[in-house]
């Protein structure tokens, strides 16, 4: 046999050992048992775990949240159906946003009673809220729920004017052109927010149900920076119709320029930020075709068009081709454009239907001519006035010409 041999005594004490070191783990795991259980005497004569001094509070909060709509609702209203209450506590903290994590603001009045949200929902939007309420004695209470807008059958947009991107005249002002008649014009008003930089007031006027202008007291400031938020989406502009439109439109103000014509002088003053920059003759209305007085904006610019009574209500008195340099002042036809049929009547005596008429050639070939040069010195917004006509003021609808009414009458 290889190796050596074991024996019996070698084997009885390594026994003993391993009984003494069992013992010895024994008694250890024994005390610490006892140390972790608390069983032992903690030297307060109590003799009670903590658990069971009371120490630890597992009393259920007092208050109560309640989240109308309930969990789980569908078609629910975008405006006045979201509502969040604390009973026997109060409101600490109310989340709600959509599942792109866009939250919904609002405020907790009421001492802490009621949540309400500051604006409408997005419509076919799914919503989460959160909520947490205290009661008296501070312990929490939450609450949380989900649940979906309805989808609506018939919707309205908002056309408006100027477009994104755009730099137009002092003169110009945001105005919305809905395709459904408005009932309800305040929630649709509250709905479209104005910035500008720097800042002004700017503020809305309703011209029937179905136009929005919105514009400051005085002509807006050179440069100003104009952001229009619309958040017109789930707003119920009239019974069972929503808007549709979640967008950011953005346009500049630019350079100021003011020209003003006067009819018994028969001459036109262009202003450029407040000096003059040229003086030229014109031809206005003639008597019973009398020209409004008034301010008018530039709404439209035509480098070439056909101008024919039958569409203002003239009918055939005139049917002239190839107009020059045409900028539109009024819906109902007033343009202020290059004439080359007038002859010697520029700054001499008023000859036209109504317009304001300046000398060119026929299709505006020439640049150097005076309704050219206008032409190409002008933009869109640009405000054009017309002073000492037989005629009334135009109307503040008819166009772009809200400025002709008092600050008073746009804000009431």
């Amino acid at each position: 046999m290889n190796g050596r041999p074991i024996s019996g005594a070698s084997v009885g004490a390594r026994s003993q050992r391993n009984k003494g070191g069992l013992a010895l783990l024994l008694g250890v795991l024994l005390c610490a048992v006892t140390a972790c259980g608390g069983g032992g005497d903690t030297g307060t004569g109590s003799g009670k775990s903590k658990g069971e001094s009371g120490t630890a509070d597992t009393k259920a909060s007092a208050a109560v949240v309640t989240i109308a709509p309930k969990d789980g609702a569908d078609d629910v209203r975008t405006s006045g159906a979201l509502k969040v209450t604390a009973a026997k506590g109060k409101l600490t903290e109310v989340k709600v946003e959509d599942t792109k994590g866009k939250a919904v603001e609002g405020k907790i009045t009421g001492g802490g009673a009621t949540w309400t949200p500051s604006t409408h929902l997005a419509s076919a939007t799914k919503y989460k809220v959160h909520a947490v309420a205290k009661d008296a004695d501070g312990r929490e209470a939450a609450e949380e729920s989900a649940f979906t807008t309805l989808t609506p059958k018939n919707t309205f947009v908002g056309i408006y004017t100027p477009e994104d991107g755009s730099k137009v005249g002092v003169g110009m002002p945001f105005s919305v052109h809905f395709t459904r008649g408005i009932t309800h014009p305040e929630d649709v008003e509250k709905a479209i927010r104005i910035k500008t930089e720097p800042a002004v007031d700017v503020q809305g006027h309703w011209f029937g149900n179905d136009r929005l202008d919105f514009r400051p007291e005085e002509y807006w400031a050179a440069g100003t920076k104009v952001t229009v938020e619309f958040n017109l989406d789930g707003v119920e502009g009239r019974p069972g119709v929503y808007g549709e439109q979640a967008k950011t439109v953005k346009f500049t103000i630019g350079r100021s320029q003011v020209s003003t014509v006067d009819v018994k002088t028969k001459k036109m003053t262009v202003k450029r930020d407040g000096k003059t920059i040229k003086t030229i003759p014109v031809t206005t209305g003639k008597p019973g075709y009398d020209t409004w007085n008034g301010q008018m904006v530039i709404s439209e610019r035509l480098r070439v068009t056909r101008m024919n009574g039958e569409t203002v209500g003239y009918g055939g008195e005139y049917d002239i081709k190839d107009v020059p340099d045409a900028m539109r002042l009024t819906n109902s036809g007033t343009f202020i454009h290059g004439n080359y049929w007038g002859g010697d009547a520029f700054g001499n005596y008023n000859a036209s239907h109504g317009c304001v008429g300046l000398r060119d050639v026929r299709g505006g070939g020439d640049r150097s001519v005076p309704a050219a040069w206008f032409f190409d010195h002008s933009m869109v917004g640009d405000v054009v006035v017309v002073k000492n006509s037989h005629d009334k003021t135009v109307a503040p609808d008819n166009g772009y010409n809200g400025w002709n009414m008092s600050w008073d009458k746009w804000t009431a």
